[in-house]
């Protein structure tokens, strides 16, 4: 983890539902997709945890919906505006030795980053199957850059105003694959749990009071007891997670 201060480069609408933040500064303590960082805004008490969407040496980009007070305020600081972060937080995806087709199932704000371990796996030789779940055709993103790495992209609309009329297990259920990994609400995740074949690690979102482990704020239930989403997750494996129906 550093704490360190980032400058916004840009800052601006995605599309008309999400926004891309890319900011300037110290990425060193970014070392695996599906790590976040936690921003702290003026005025308010609590920092905002976002997932590292992508990353280079000289920043790191986020995407982020605005949802309440604080992501409305984010979407309104321009360019040059310097924030305090905490960046490299948490573990991260890993791709297991052996596997060879792994799936990427994203829901809405979960795709932003599953395409960092896209890249990743690309470039360690594998290619997964992308599969993007949206509400509607207004909030589809990130379509463009999964094909960009050769890789054969899904994506669901739950009103079917594009791509398939569904949902991302609609998908799932027909593809052939050897384990997966995603990032989505917990509706979407309940619903993987009931399709899955093979093993795969969840990316967990919790409501965070510091995002270093510090207060057990963000713990959740796993079979070896709870664990801090912030230090011990967000991502966990399917085997050590207990889902609330069989605490």
């Amino acid at each position: 983890m550093r704490q360190g201060t980032y400058v916004i480069r840009s800052n601006e609408p995605l599309n008309v539902v999400y926004h891309r933040m890319i900011l300037e500064g110290d990425t060193s303590a970014i070392t695996a997709p599906g790590q976040f960082v936690n921003i702290k805004l003026e005025s308010f008490p609590l920092r905002r945890p976002m997932s590292i969407h992508d990353w280079d040496e000289s920043g790191f980009c986020v995407i982020y919906k605005p949802v309440g007070r604080g992501t409305e305020y984010m979407t309104a600081l321009p360019a040059g505006t310097a924030l305090d972060v905490l960046c490299g937080l948490g573990n991260g995806y890993s791709l297991p030795e052996g596997v060879r087709r792994p799936l990427l199932l994203g829901g809405g704000s979960g795709c932003a980053p599953l395409y960092a371990l896209a890249k990743a796996c690309v470039g360690k030789g594998v290619k997964p199957t992308a599969v993007l779940g949206y509400n509607t055709k207004d909030e589809v993103y990130g379509e463009d850059l999964f094909a960009r790495l050769g890789l054969e992209t899904y994506v669901t609309t739950a009103d079917g105003s594009y791509g398939r009329a569904g949902f991302v297990t609609d998908v799932m259920s027909e593809l052939e694959y050897d384990y997966f990994f995603t990032c989505g609400p917990m509706p979407m995740y309940r619903a993987i749990e009931r399709t899955a074949r093979t093993s795969g690690q969840y990316s967990f979102e919790e409501r965070m009071g510091c995002g270093f482990g510090a207060c057990m704020g963000c713990s959740v239930m796993t079979k070896s007891g709870p664990r801090r989403v912030c230090k011990d997750g967000p991502v966990f494996r399917r085997e050590e997670i207990l889902w609330p129906t069989q605490a």
